[in-house]
């Protein structure tokens, strides 16, 4: 057997022990890891136990202080401001008098429509007292002496008539007493018209004209008082005027703003809120307005949720109105309102962050059993805050609702509970212990008494 025979058995050789002791590893291996139990996982925990208690579901929301009534005076009329009876700040009363503009060219047609107006009168009283029943006296007595007229020649016409049959009477006289009658007859005829025409048509017609031109008249004067009214300047509210930009002598121009008045008695805090909030709220629902600046809340109460939705914001107003009168509280100030939209007094709660939903399950707790393994409980969820919830069935008072490490926990985990960690020290606090314990330190080193803490004697 030569060199390399020998090598190539060689290591062939220590490949296969190699194998062997691996193989046998592997062996030994198998029969431990089957003889051990696989240990059982463990999770830690907090709980905290469901409590009765007070709960309230609150709507927030930043809003804009407005006078519940307020009025911008604009001018009718563009005229120049003869006078001002008012500065910002006045207050002022309804129907107050607050500025004057030039109006003597609105008084003279005042005037002048006044005089044509009065005669107007005048010719209504006349037409009606005298000139009508004048009018009718003289048409009865045309038609009574047209009728006597046709009467008289009626028996003129019989008469000859009788003699020209007899023979007595020429064709002539007969004729000329025919045509007499007939214009007799065509004359009390139309004197009988005219009578029952006026009679029955011309009295209503006369007195409609007389009084068409009376309220004609009426309606000038009513137009050229209205026009020098409007050259008066009144408050139609109670309030303060808060704003003037003009002084007298200037230009006024209609429909612009000349003052501003606002009832400050009575202010609102307008809130734009999204609509699944804003429809749990109504009118009467507890409230508070917050100023930046002011420790104390403003206790209010919602007076209006708006009927129907902003069509640019999609969101819904609601006014949120002061029980009492704050002087803090100014127009056009920005706040913060919370409203009370629910509210139960002895609630079963638990914290918010214990509640978790899932498709299959839906709103569930998980709760820490007396075997300490963690249940899936379902439940039905009431109210709920950012930091509360109410649970309306489910579980009952006292029951251990796990709330840190219950996430994603499977149903019966065993699990091990830990209290919660003590909240840490204030600064001042723990600046004082501090303080406490070098003293007591440097107290041990030099051999002299430690000095008492603060409150302590």
């Amino acid at each position: 057997m030569n060199y390399v025979e020998r090598k190539f058995l060689g290591i062939k050789a220590s490949i296969l022990a190699r194998s062997i002791l691996l193989l046998a590893g592997a062996i030994l291996l198998h029969g431990c890891s089957s003889s051990e139990k696989e240990p059982t996982p463990l999770v830690a925990v907090q709980v905290t136990p469901a409590k009765h208690g007070p709960i309230e579901l609150e709507v927030t929301s930043d809003a804009v202080v407005y006078p519940l009534q307020q009025a911008i005076i604009t001018p009718k009329i563009t005229s120049t401001i003869a006078k001002f009876y008012v500065q910002r700040g006045t207050r002022v009363k309804q129907g107050q008098l607050l500025a004057v503009l030039e109006n003597r060219d609105l008084a003279g047609a005042a005037e002048q429509s006044k005089g044509e107006f009065e005669q107007a009168e005048a010719s209504y009283a006349t037409t009606v007292g005298a000139s009508l029943p004048q009018q009718i006296q003289k048409a009865e007595l045309d038609a009574k002496a047209a009728k006597l007229a046709f009467d008289a020649q009626q028996k003129v016409y019989d008469a000859r008539k009788q003699l020209y049959e007899q023979g007595a009477l020429p064709r002539r006289d007969f004729d000329t007493a025919d045509v007499a009658l007939a214009q007799a007859r065509s004359t009390n005829e139309q004197a009988q018209k005219q009578l029952a025409d006026l009679q029955r048509l011309g009295k209503e017609q006369a007195l409609k004209s007389a009084s068409g031109q009376l309220s004609a008249s009426k309606g000038k004067l009513l137009n050229a008082q209205a026009q020098l009214s409007y050259s008066e300047i009144r408050s139609p509210i109670d309030g303060v005027v808060t704003d003037r930009p003009q002084f007298q002598g200037e230009l006024a121009t209609a429909n612009q703003p000349l003052l501003t008045v606002m009832n400050t008695s009575r202010l609102i805090a307008k809130a734009h809120i999204s609509q699944t909030e804003a429809v749990l709220l109504k009118v009467g629902n507890k409230a508070e307005i917050e100023l930046p600046g002011l420790d104390e809340p403003i206790k209010a109460k919602v007076t209006l949720v708006s009927p129907a939705l902003d069509p640019g914001s999609t969101t819904i107003e609601v006014w949120v109105e002061s029980t009492k009168p704050n002087s803090a509280l100014k127009p056009g100030m920005n706040a913060r309102v919370n409203v009370i939209a629910k509210s139960e007094e002895d609630a079963l709660v638990v914290p918010a962050s214990a509640v978790y939903k899932s498709e299959e399950a839906g709103d569930y707790v998980m709760l820490a059993g007396s075997d300490k393994k963690a249940h899936l409980t379902k439940i039905k969820v009431g109210i709920k805050t950012k930091e509360l919830a109410q649970i309306e069935s489910g579980i009952k008072e006292n029951d251990s609702v796990i709330t840190v490490g219950g996430y994603a926990l499977p149903d019966g985990t065993q699990i091990k509970i830990e209290a919660a960690p003590a909240p840490e020290p204030e600064k001042g606090a723990a600046d004082e212990k501090g303080g406490n314990d070098k003293d007591k330190d440097d107290s041990e080193k030099s051999g002299a008494p430690a000095k008492p803490a603060k409150g302590k004697e």
